[in-house]
């Protein structure tokens, strides 16, 4: 319940995440919260509830303090992976029909 309030207080306050793409050499990131990763050839960004993964050379980062970043560079790969499936754990689960633990 409170997961669906939540997705719907983020659409209205406009808080998602907007990505615009200029040709190879520039990328647009509202919203974007932290950058875990920085150099010429990688960036890995936390914006909203995904990670971007971008991959290219001679990359910067221009613009962080405004509440989005501007990348700029020979961008050859963009990948987009959920935030909460790099945090998960694996633990050993039982399976009910079984009764053999998995991974």
């Amino acid at each position: 319940m409170f997961e669906r309030f939540a997705e719907l207080a983020r659409e209205k306050l406009c808080l998602e995440t907007n990505i615009h793409i200029s040709g190879r050499n520039e990328l647009i990131i509202d919203g974007c919260r932290r950058i875990e990763e920085c150099n010429e050839v990688y960036m890995r960004l936390l914006s909203g509830d995904i990670f971007v993964n971008i991959h290219g050379c001679g990359l910067r980062a221009y613009d962080f303090r405004t509440g989005g970043l501007v990348v700029r560079g020979c961008i050859e790969k963009i990948e987009f992976e959920e935030r909460s499936k790099k945090h998960e754990t694996q633990t050993a689960c039982k399976d009910k029909r079984s009764g053999e633990e998995t991974l």
